[in-house]
């Protein structure tokens, strides 16, 4: 087992715990830029990274109350079939340094994303405070729909990267429900949408043949307790500490993969 990939586990594991964020997010660039795994096998690789911490951290989640499951049950609506859609897509691209490049440009147009995202949870809940009451019930009844359509982006984007179901799910959550998810159940009510997803979605890599086993039980020895760690502080650190220098990384490692 190789000491660096179990610490790299760690510290991803609990970053996910503790904030909902940082899965594949900071996973993939780390396969990628620092243990030179290629674009497509570090994407399924974190897949199933991120399919098996997270169903750890849900489980801690669930069993404290947090997840708001009728969200759960509309996200996966939409990104449980766009998820099959998009690998049935990636499965007829054939030209490999082709299907790298692309993987590698939208990996990390991804990854500024995700860190523009992580920024933003202030900014959209001061705007939800200032929502009149004749707005917020005509906005509730768009929200299932809305909730469907989230999942769906979520599913295209999750598929092809790996990055999206942590900082820019949370982030959709929020906009979406501003005065009904608390932190607690923000972070739990994505992780648990995360399991289903990539769940899919690794199955999906590993019929391509884009996952490496040995390299995932290096990295799930170390995340299987920083995700345990991380889920049970949630409610007692604030991840508003913890976002900004993530955003930072978020950014670096994007910019690396576009100029790469």
């Amino acid at each position: 087992m190789d000491i660096l990939h179990a610490v790299s586990g760690l510290l991803v594991g609990a970053l996910v715990g503790l904030t909902g964020v940082g899965g594949g997010s900071l996973m993939a660039p780390i396969l990628i830029l620092l243990i030179g795994v290629a674009p497509a096998t570090a994407v399924g690789t974190d897949l199933w990274f991120a399919a098996i911490t997270k169903l750890v951290g849900g489980t801690v989640h669930h069993r404290y109350g947090d997840p708001d499951w009728q969200v759960v049950r509309r996200l996966a609506c939409g990104s449980v079939p766009a998820a099959i859609v998009t690998l049935i897509v990636l499965s007829q691209m054939h030209m490999g340094q082709v299907k790298q490049g692309f993987i590698m440009s939208l990996l990390g147009g991804a990854l500024i994303l995700t860190a523009l995202a992580t920024l933003s949870w202030g900014w959209i809940r001061r705007k939800a405070a200032g929502i009149s009451q004749p707005r917020a019930l005509a906005y509730r009844r768009v929200q299932p729909g809305l909730t469907v359509a989230a999942g769906a982006i979520l599913g295209v984007l999750v598929s092809m990267t790996s990055v999206g179901a942590g900082a820019l799910g949370a982030t959709m959550l929020l906009a979406l429900y501003p005065r009904r998810m608390t932190p607690a159940r923000l972070v739990g009510t994505d992780i648990v949408h995360a399991v289903p997803l990539t769940m899919v979605a690794g199955l999906g890599h590993l019929w391509l043949g884009n996952v490496n086993f040995t390299l995932l039980g290096s990295l799930l020895v170390g995340s299987i307790p920083g995700i345990l760690i991380g889920s049970l502080l949630a409610t007692r650190v604030s991840g508003g500490i913890i976002r900004p220098f993530l955003a930072v990384v978020l950014v670096a490692s994007g910019l690396k993969m576009l100029l790469s």
